[in-house]
């Protein structure tokens, strides 16, 4: 059943985004709060991804991608064109569909203005964001492992994601904090990059015959777009469940990009890093390079950075459309709320009793309610997409 959901979820935000970019390949898109290039795609990066992307190739992935006998669905190609096809290109294709719902179409027909719909995407933002939290909690023994047995979660790990959410939630009182963080975060990510890429003693002759395995996927680009794998299907419920919110959130930062422009940023910028680092890192899976000490304390260290940019965003977004703001609580009240509320979320997910497939399901069905809304509600809203947004939700 799960499989059968989101294929057809799959199968569906594709045909949306074909249908988008033909439709309206030259329409300028600007959101609220207009930023450069690059400050928006810093932001998308550092709120579209997170502790996984640091945590998860070199301890978990590249081992079960290379175990064929295990899991032979992986055989038709190498471990780093799988962790690219899960992580990288295609797949941000979702975050283009929503971003370009939320700066087009969103203005003009207000579906998430409607009470129970606002209330059923805070609920899917709240319980992602937990999600977040559980899985830095649960993976954080493997990357400290000077601390602890290196399986067993220790109390001293339940307050480091404490405190994690508890900077997330001040961060998020200001969008410069936002801002700031995300840039800064994404020029640590790249520092990162090449302090693993040194510390191999890998050269750039080993850089590029290591991710020249990523061209594997762009050969086998239709297989991954529905699940191989039911790890694979998780990946996707994954970015199903987040798509929706980052695509408010950062919708309010373009600026003045064309549909066809903003595709193609969102393909191509946040695979290059994305390439580079599960490249680096291939390579000392490829060569049984070991990462104690210093290396595993570096990624540990930007892996918190990147939970505090995913928190700080989502908790800006759900407190933004349920009007829980500093202005009416009060800064103290505001961030002990948020950071008490989203831990104990963060505890339920870490002992399962939250799945992220639910949530995922629930934003598939959130995508067919707003394109019967689109289109049997406010289809004449649509007519003149071309023209100011404002004048046409009037």
């Amino acid at each position: 059943m799960l499989t059968s959901i989101i294929s057809f979820g799959v199968i569906l935000a594709f045909a949306l985004v074909i249908l988008s970019v033909i439709k309206w390949w030259n329409l300028p898109l600007t959101g609220v709060t207009p930023v450069p290039l690059f400050t928006f795609i810093a932001i998308l990066f550092t709120s579209g991804l997170d502790v996984g992307l640091i945590m998860f190739p070199l301890a978990f992935d590249y081992p079960l991608y290379a175990d064929t006998v295990s899991e032979p669905a992986y055989a038709f190609t190498n471990p780093l064109a799988l962790e690219f096809g899960f992580w990288g290109f295609l797949i941000w294709a979702f975050y283009f569909l929503t971003t370009f719902y939320f700066c087009a179409i969103e203005p003009r027909i207000g579906f998430f203005n409607i009470p129970a719909v606002k209330l059923l995407n805070n609920i899917v933002i709240i319980t992602t964001c937990a999600f977040t939290g559980a899985l830095f909690l649960i993976y954080m023994p493997y990357y400290i492992a000077e601390v602890g047995d290196g399986e067993t979660i220790l109390p001293v790990f339940y307050l480091i994601c404490f405190l994690v959410i508890l900077v997330a939630a001040f961060s998020s009182t200001d969008l410069k904090f936002v801002k700031v963080l995300s840039v800064s975060s994404t020029i640590l990510f790249l520092l990162l990059i090449l302090y693993m890429f040194l510390n191999a003693g890998m050269g750039v002759g080993d850089l590029a015959s290591t991710s020249s395995n990523i061209g594997s996927y762009f050969l086998n680009l239709h297989k991954f777009i529905i699940p191989l794998t039911d790890y694979h299907e998780f990946y996707l419920f994954w970015w199903f469940a987040w798509s929706i919110m980052i695509g408010q959130f950062v919708s309010r930062f373009v600026g003045g990009l064309k549909t066809w422009q903003l595709l193609a940023a969102l393909l191509v910028f946040p695979s290059i890093p994305l390439a580079l680092w599960f490249s680096v890192l291939y390579f000392y899976h490829l060569n049984g390079i070991g990462t104690a000490g210093l290396p595993n304390w570096a990624m540990t260290i930007v892996g918190i950075v990147f939970v505090i940019n995913s928190f700080d965003s989502l908790i800006r977004l759900y407190t933004d459309n349920m009007n829980l703001t500093t202005e009416r609580f009060g800064t103290v009240s505001y961030v002990l709320a948020n950071t008490i509320g989203l831990f104990v979320l963060t505890l339920l997910f870490q002992s399962q009793w939250l799945q992220i497939q639910w949530v995922g399901t629930i934003v598939i069905v959130i995508y067919l309610l707003a394109l019967a809304y689109m289109f049997f509600a406010k289809r004449e809203k649509l007519s003149n997409l071309d023209g100011n947004p404002k004048v046409a939700a009037e």
